[in-house]
């Protein structure tokens, strides 16, 4: 017998959003079973490689800083410069 889903609620954004979901179950909401596999394999980079010198003891303590919170340094460094860019 299918159970009845809830409705997923209209978000205003998507801090609201992300609020919901880290007090709710996914799982009152979607039937995961019934997912499709999807891919897009013509999908472009939406980033784009630069190059930039830093000093070799800042990229040390960026990768040092990275290896402690568990995330790649150069995601790191993009999570900076990101931050550095909201706060203007």
């Amino acid at each position: 017998m299918k159970r009845a889903l809830k409705r997923i609620p209209k978000f205003k954004n998507e801090k609201d959003e992300r609020e919901f979901w880290q007090t709710h179950d996914s799982t009152e909401y979607v039937e995961y079973k019934s997912l499709e596999n999807w891919r897009f394999p013509n999908l472009k980079l939406s980033t784009k490689p630069i190059t930039i010198r830093l000093p070799e003891s800042l990229i040390e303590r960026v990768k040092i800083k990275g290896h402690k919170m568990d995330i790649p340094y150069q995601s790191l460094i993009k999570k900076f410069i990101f931050d550095g860019i909201a706060k203007e």
